[in-house]
């Protein structure tokens, strides 16, 4: 049986690079995006190149759609080996960027989706991990995050993805033998979110995802990395 790994946020981007990616090396593929029709089309392509992949509506917000999924798991696979928490979003809007000017509402949607929907598909896929003796956890971060080096600006995205660090050394912290958990800075990468000036190609951005989600039994866990490399939290 195949190995199964779960992307969120899969129909684009570093997501789709992503789950096509981990398809290549004969992974099953549970595509989830918003909407069922987005993934839909990436396990087209997935079929088509000679991969295996299956298509989940889901909203990582919605604690019930999480909970869905993972009965989803248990019913097809029996399994569950990789999660790659991708979904996210940048919710600073346009002049509440910095300090001064960030609103409370922008700051929790941050929260909600980058936090707290990675807490959600982590809370779901770590007991079935530990079932099986095995597996990665890869949460998408971003240098932004680092406290070593910290900027101004988009203090909602800096400040959910803080906190998704914080988690990751939380659930290494608490993870079962075999269970490897990672964040993953993809760098600046032209996707909707990175915007075409951005100098990285969506491959080199998937290649570190790719790393981090099929790291050997001796592997790093609890690590912030940029292309299988360290970088200070």
């Amino acid at each position: 049986m195949r190995p199964v790994a779960v992307i969120t946020g899969a129909n684009r981007g570093i997501g789709r690079a992503t789950a096509e990616g981990l398809a290549r090396l004969g992974l099953h593929i549970v595509v989830c995006a918003r909407r069922k029709s987005a993934a839909d089309e990436v396990v087209a392509g997935i079929l088509e190149e000679g991969g295996a992949a299956s298509a989940f509506a889901l909203e990582v917000t919605d604690r019930a759609q999480v909970a869905a999924l993972a009965a989803h798991i248990d019913q097809a696979h029996g399994r569950w080996d990789v999660l790659v928490n991708n979904a996210g979003l940048l919710p600073d809007a346009p002049g509440h960027q910095d300090l001064l000017s960030a609103r409370n509402e922008d700051l929790l949607q941050g929260f909600e989706t980058n936090t707290l929907g990675a807490l959600a598909m982590m809370q779901v896929a770590l007991p079935r991990m530990a079932a099986g003796g095995y597996g990665r956890v890869v949460n998408l971060s971003t240098g932004m995050a680092g406290l070593s080096e910290m900027g101004g600006g988009h203090l909602g995205y800096r400040l959910s993805k803080v906190a998704l660090n914080a988690l990751t050394r939380i659930a290494h912290a608490e993870a079962s033998a075999g269970v490897l958990v990672n964040s993953v800075c993809p760098g600046w990468v032209k996707t909707e979110m990175g915007g075409p000036n951005a100098p990285r190609s969506v491959a080199d951005g998937a290649r570190g995802v790719i790393w981090a989600a099929t790291l050997p039994e001796d592997g790093p866990s609890g690590g912030f990395f940029r292309d299988g490399k360290p970088i200070p939290w």
